[in-house]
């Protein structure tokens, strides 16, 4: 039975066109944010469980940003969100504070585990390899060169240069744009049931990495792929 589900999964992935460019996500993605649980935790009273609901309540406000047609760096978002969490839970803090605990170890956060190898395997195979995050680029471009990601890609993408953030499908639309391919020539990877939702929608190739902690909308269009990590997926391609 096993063997037979092994074979039909290749089978089913072996139909789809394979793709010239792979994009990926950053944070969470690629990079560990569970160094971020002690800083977070220390500046909320030591509640470092309220991590997690730090990171929604950014998104969220993200997508505030762009259905009102405004823009504020996603660092900004990131700081004005860790403040709305403090306040809700009567945890007093400074702007200032909210600022250290989350910009000095968002720049440091380290890799996956399986992140380089898998990223060196897929460089390998000859794949144009690009990010496209929510993220400021100049901060990404520190976040690689601090985990020692930089050589693996071939082009950063974020949306501050459209000021539109993922997963409106517009922002998928013009990375597309700027790599100068197709949709259905690309897989994009992320570790966040929102972002696969969006990709899906742009008409690309998905692959969920399953992270700890993160799991697919149920209502969104499924990924084309489902892996474990980095590893899993450069044996489907």
């Amino acid at each position: 039975m096993m063997k037979s589900l092994i074979s039909n999964t290749a089978n089913a992935h072996s139909e789809l066109p394979k793709p010239k460019a792979i994009f990926f996500d950053v944070n969470e993605t690629l990079l560990d944010l569970e160094p971020m649980r002690s800083s977070v935790g220390a500046v909320l009273g030591g509640r470092d469980d309220l991590l997690a609901l730090w990171f929604s309540t950014m998104l969220h406000h993200s997508l505030v940003d762009t259905v009102t047609e405004r823009f504020h760096r996603f660092e900004e978002i990131g700081v004005s969100a860790l403040m709305m969490v403090a306040n809700n839970h009567d945890i007093p803090i400074t702007e200032e504070q909210a600022r250290n605990a989350i910009v000095t170890p968002l720049l440091s956060l380290p890799a996956h585990p399986d992140v380089k190898e898998g990223l060196k395997m897929l460089k390998d195979k000859g794949y144009i390899i690009v990010c496209l995050t929510n993220s400021s680029n100049k901060g990404v471009e520190v976040q690689f060169e601090n985990a020692g990601l930089t050589q693996y890609f071939d082009k950063r993408l974020s949306v501050e240069e459209l000021k539109i953030y993922k997963p409106d499908l517009r922002s998928y639309e013009w990375a597309l744009k700027e790599v100068g391919v197709k949709a259905e020539e690309t897989l994009m990877v992320a570790a966040h049931g929102w972002d696969i939702a969006g990709m899906k929608a742009a008409g690309m190739q998905a692959a969920f990495v399953s992270r700890q902690g993160k799991s697919l909308y149920p209502l969104a269009i499924k990924p084309d792929y489902s892996v474990e990590d980095l590893i899993e997926l450069n044996e489907y391609l």
